[in-house]
């Protein structure tokens, strides 16, 4: 969906910043660009946004390269079949999934507030209900599957946006937006019967990433005038979910920073 959304809009003439991890798929959407003539027009930076020093970076090159960003786009998202860490040893999907995005959209309001009418859209699952956060093991250290971390996740991200909001983190609107089965997405880390059987459910199910992607679009164009909307599937979601409970959103935010402070301010032992 990434790729879909920058084409879209590298093709309607704006200018992009692309984050990606794969050289291949890097070198393909540089290839693509070019094919549109806005090669010029997209600048694409290699990073693995699991890392948090690497969203630092990202954060710094955007920040010294552009004053001003009209819109922030995160999709970062990955299955894990099974549990691993990163280098600042978290558990893989919560540092991809929900803290790069807390990172990115708290690190980019500089730039972000500097845009006449700025917005961000984080795609997760918004609006369901399945799965929840658990507070006394957020790196699934002693019962993990891929389907707990990606619920986790999800959960996660819509706290994330209700606590961007509730704590006025910038001038942006902040839009979670959950646009439903898609026939996107990276299969490679499933087991081969699961990626055989999304596949076959994605041919009679899933939604064509150009309808997806569209209401994204229409967020860049028009952004909301709420702090925060939510949108699963074309809806409007209610903000009294349990899911997108303000409470816990504090408490994450909290969770969130003293875990950042300790892994740039590591406690020595004596």
């Amino acid at each position: 969906m990434g790729r879909a959304v920058t084409l879209a809009r590298l093709a309607r003439g704006d200018r992009l910043v692309a984050v990606g991890s794969n050289p291949a798929k890097i070198a393909a959407l540089g290839e693509a660009a070019e094919h549109l003539g806005a090669a010029d027009r997209l600048h694409i930076v290699r990073a693995d946004l699991s890392s948090v020093a690497e969203n630092r970076r990202v954060i710094d090159e955007i920040v010294a390269r552009y004053p001003v960003v009209d819109a922030l786009l995160l999709f970062a998202n990955r299955h894990s079949p099974r549990r691993r860490e990163t280098a600042d040893g978290l558990e893989y999907t919560f540092a991809l999934y929900y803290l790069s995005r807390y990172l990115l959209s708290r690190g980019l309001r500089p730039v972000l507030d500097a845009a006449p009418d700025p917005v961000i859209v984080a795609v997760a699952g918004v609006g369901t209900t399945a799965g929840s956060i658990d507070w006394d093991d957020l790196q699934l250290t002693g019962r993990y599957s891929s389907i707990r971390a990606m619920v986790q996740g999800a959960r996660a991200n819509d706290l994330l946006g209700v606590g961007f909001a509730q704590q006025e983190a910038g001038r942006a609107r902040f839009v979670m937006y959950h646009p439903g089965f898609t026939r996107s997405g990276d299969l490679s880390p499933l087991a081969w019967p699961v990626r055989m059987l999304l596949r076959l459910a994605a041919a009679a199910r899933a939604r064509p990433i150009a309808e997806s992607i569209a209401p994204i679009s229409d967020f860049i164009d028009h952004p909301p005038s709420e702090p925060l909307t939510a949108i699963d599937r074309g809806n409007r979601v209610d903000p009294a979910l349990p899911t997108l409970d303000p409470q816990a959103a504090r408490r994450l935010t909290k969770v969130t920073e003293e875990l950042l402070a300790r892994l740039l301010h590591p406690v020595q032992d004596l």
